[in-house]
């Protein structure tokens, strides 16, 4: 079987299967999530064996430390892994709701019912956690998956699937409800991403590259997870304390991340009393990289360059602005923002509200982390990734993110 035949059939599988599974039973789904979830903690210890052969290989080819820890499967992250299963399995599903029921004037009553997407494809990289959080998440949404994960990770989401597998086939449903593609070819993912026929929606979730590609090239529509060039913005009337442990918590708690802050915006009325205090919280922990007002209060920092304002690090580097004005903090972070995660620190509720109404940002924050922007912080168990578009959802993907809606129409013998 050739590359091509090879993706066609985990695509054909996914769509025969997800015909009888969109109707299974809420009782039925939960049976098994929990499974899974008592499977991935009975095989910690070989999960963590094959994680391991990734992480070597990661480590000889010079992977950075800050995609080292994405990569990395541990005890307590496999029992985090396994208990977010267990949340997703209790949340309420939408899926056969029927909503707005009216009655027209003929006497048909229409209804809107939300029904499963079918079938969806993710693509991602390097975090093998989002086999399971994606698998988990389709299943109760009633959805079939094809999962492709990266090369780098190709070990442990191999562990992880036979695991799933397991599961579902011991709860007495086809394993063919979750596809993986095996192939580290990248070629696959372009064969992938021609399989309109069979695949009714697609997410890529990694580096600005792989988002880039499969937005250009797919034919299947796509939900677009974008990369976190987030900012933090510290207002003049801000509680400079409470600033201080939001920033220290948005940049350096897991800098790795899409949530993480990597911008840090400042307001030159308290620029020379904040930033003495965050660069001694940062000093010798995080590479603090300042434009030309920074650098005359901060002259050990290194000197910004237009591109850090566009870039997303993913590691201990932040870039700081003194700006004159919340409006020019709000032009900033609109103008360089990837549209994930922007938080304000201040007292003042005008301020705040201005800062609410005017950044254009999936998530946006006012006296809190920008690192609150995941799937299980905001009540949802898990998520497929962060959406940064506008259509069909935006930010972070949960069961009832991927569902539709389909009109159903009761008549009576009605014709037109």
């Amino acid at each position: 079987m050739n590359l091509q035949e090879y993706v066609l059939s985990k695509a054909k599988k996914a769509k025969d299967t997800s015909r009888n599974f969109s109707s299974t039973s809420e009782t039925d789904k939960i049976k098994i999530l929990n499974y899974i979830s008592e499977e991935l903690m009975a095989n910690k210890n070989y999960i963590i064996s094959e994680n391991q052969k990734d992480v070597e290989v990661a480590k000889n080819t010079g992977m950075s430390s800050s995609l080292l820890d994405r990569l990395l499967l541990n005890e307590e992250r496999i029992t985090k892994m396994a208990k977010g299963v267990q949340k997703v399995a209790q949340l309420q599903s939408s899926v056969g709701n029927i909503s707005q029921m009216w009655k027209r004037p003929n006497g048909l009553m229409i209804g809107k019912m939300v029904v499963p997407l079918g079938v969806i494809a993710i693509i991602y990289e390097s975090r093998p956690n989002v086999t399971v959080d994606a698998a988990a998440l389709c299943i109760k949404s009633g959805n079939c998956v094809v999962l492709r994960g990266g090369s780098e990770a190709i070990h442990s989401n191999n562990a992880l699937v036979k695991i799933i597998h397991q599961a579902i086939e011991r709860a007495g449903f086809s394993k063919d409800i979750v596809q993986f593609i095996e192939v580290i070819d990248r070629k696959a993912v372009d064969e992938l991403m021609k399989l309109y026929e069979y695949i009714d929606v697609l997410i890529p979730r990694g580096g600005p590259s792989l988002i880039k590609n499969t937005v250009e090239n797919s034919m299947i529509p796509v939900i677009q997870t974008g990369a976190g060039n987030c900012h933090v913005y510290v207002d003049k009337q801000a509680d400079l304390e409470k600033a201080l442990k939001i920033v220290e918590n948005a940049k350096m708690s897991r800098p790795s991340v899409c949530n993480a802050a990597e911008k840090l915006l400042v307001h030159k009325d308290i620029a020379e009393e904040f930033l003495p205090k965050i660069y001694s919280i940062f000093e010798k922990k995080v590479e603090l990289r300042g434009c030309e007002k920074t650098l005359k209060i901060i002259p050990q920092m290194k000197p910004a360059q237009e591109e850090d304002w566009s870039t997303e690090y993913l590691d201990y580097i932040m870039a700081v602005k003194i700006v004159d004005s919340t409006e020019e903090a709000i032009n900033q972070i609109n103008k360089y923002s990837t549209k994930h995660s922007e938080a304000i620190i201040t007292e003042n509720y005008t301020t705040a509200q201005k800062f609410l109404n005017e950044i254009d940002s999936a998530a946006v924050y006012v006296n809190a982390s920008t690192r609150f922007t995941d799937g299980e912080e905001f009540g949802f168990g898990a998520e497929m990734g962060i959406s940064t578009q506008k259509l069909h959802v935006r930010g972070p993907i949960g069961i009832n993110e991927l569902t539709t809606t389909k009109y159903i129409i009761l008549g009576n013998g009605q014709v037109r």
